[in-house]
């Protein structure tokens, strides 16, 4: 989604990026969000460094830097639009099925260790009060999630993104029967 956002006609100046979610590891790690966001759409993008806000993962007091970015992102609220892809086990953001984080009163907290990694992540309400989310899926493995979101499945983490103002793009393989292809 950064390669084709990265050659549209988009008032780059104007831009402020903010993550949705990070995992917890050093600066360069290939794990972490920031390297894709900075390969596919930073370098190929007038962005200047100042435009692209990161979550301080690397911060020695992590709650206390998911409070600063949080404050960052309420001061830009309403964002005007949140990127989200799905799991095949449908989280999205870094909102594991099952973790307290999806119920978390504060913007941007913390959840416990998922796949390997602790991760900061933005919560259901900056999410949800965004002028606009897009949600990307991505491959068969999804397909079943999609399936369960589409029909109504509130227990999936997903089911938390507000409905309303937002656009689901699914490719080929994560595309239920029942949708235009």
């Amino acid at each position: 989604m950064f390669d084709v956002l990265s050659t549209l006609d988009v008032p780059w100046a104007a831009v402020t990026v903010f993550q949705v979610d990070e995992r917890i590891a050093p600066d360069g790690d290939p794990d972490r969000n920031a390297v894709q966001l900075h390969d596919h759409l930073v370098a190929a993008t007038p962005l200047r460094p100042g435009q692209v806000r990161l979550m301080p993962v690397t911060a020695a007091r992590l709650p206390a830097a998911a409070e600063r970015y949080g404050k960052l992102v309420a001061a830009a609220a309403p964002l005007d639009v949140v990127h989200l892809g799905m799991g095949d086990d449908g989280h999205t953001a870094s909102w594991p099925p099952g973790d307290p984080v999806i119920d978390s009163p504060r913007a941007v907290d913390l959840c416990a260790e998922y796949n390997g990694r602790r991760r900061m992540t933005l919560t259901p309400g900056p999410v949800n009060a965004a002028r606009l989310r897009v949600l990307l899926v991505a491959g068969a493995a999804k397909r079943p999630m999609l399936e369960r979101l589409l029909a109504g499945d509130r227990t999936l983490p997903v089911a938390r993104v507000r409905r309303s103002g937002t656009v689901i793009f699914a490719d080929v393989a994560a595309a239920p029967p029942l949708l235009p292809r």
